[in-house]
């Protein structure tokens, strides 16, 4: 991608909606695409979709429309693809921030979606990259499904929060922390989730979780399930209590284990 930028801008006609879901059908499938007769719909209604070009191809995309919670109105951001050719390069970040400036400007305060808490990589850009913060915890919110990431497990979820006016800068490396789940079991590879400690009284904690879920889940999936059960108590406590979760950082010196910055406080309170 070094001959031409990438050109990222709002989707309108008939024409290009049906890229859309012609590439949607690439990234997941044809039943789980989106008809252009409903993405005109929430193009029309206040929501948008943004398109990611390269040499004239669409090769990623984002899709948002509004949500009311019967107190305020506010953006859901309910899918981004990117194709299988493009990935890793960043794309996902630039749709982001493109959406950000977007929604503010249409007067949206803040933009909302949910990702699986053990998916690290969505994490990493959600809360680190993005300044993102999270304040629910979701159980089995899609109940169980049989697609390749969420086969097995409870569709547990983090509900995203991300406010289009408030820029918190540089993110900080590990601090040390106490930490609301000790894991252990002598495998650097596989981490084992050993006890729970829902005591903490610090303002600061981490919530340690795998790099590598979904390797877990291939080779020991009573395993994943431990992960997904125990960091379901912690994060569900916690979060009840008034804790936000604001970062994810790599744990030093331990390749497969990251650590979720969870903090006490008013962090961007509605």
């Amino acid at each position: 991608m070094k001959t031409q930028p990438l050109m990222i801008r709002t989707l309108h006609s008939v024409e290009e909606l049906e890229e859309v879901r012609r590439l949607e059908t690439i990234v997941w499938s044809f039943d789980d695409s989106v008809p252009v007769n409903q993405s005109m719909a929430v193009v029309k209604n206040g929501g948008f979709i943004l398109g990611a070009f390269y040499e004239d191809q669409l090769i990623a995309f984002q899709y948002s429309f509004p949500g009311f919670d019967g107190k305020k109105v506010y953006l859901v951001s309910q899918s981004l693809g990117i194709h299988p050719d493009f990935r890793k390069r960043g794309i996902g970040e630039k749709l982001k921030m493109e959406q950000r400036k977007t929604a503010a400007n249409m007067g949206y305060d803040f933009i909302t979606w949910t990702y699986d808490p053990l998916e690290t990589v969505n994490g990493s850009l959600n809360l680190n990259k993005l300044g993102a913060v999270v304040k629910s915890y979701l159980p089995n919110v899609y109940g169980l499904m049989n697609d390749n990431l969420n086969a097995g497990i409870p569709t547990d979820r983090f509900l995203v929060e991300w406010h289009t006016k408030d820029d918190k800068g540089i993110r900080e490396s590990e601090q040390i922390l106490p930490h609301a789940l000790i894991t252990g079991g002598g495998d650097t590879r596989f981490y084992q989730p050993e006890k729970v400690d829902l005591s903490i009284t610090a303002k600061k904690m981490y919530v340690p979780v795998p790099g590598n879920f979904q390797e877990i889940k291939k080779v020991n999936l009573p395993l994943a399930k431990a992960w997904r059960e125990q960091t379901g108590i912690v994060f569900t406590h916690y979060l009840e209590q008034g804790w936000y979760v604001t970062d994810l950082v790599k744990s030093e010196g331990n390749t497969n284990l990251y650590l979720y910055l969870l903090e006490k406080g008013d962090s961007n309170e509605n």
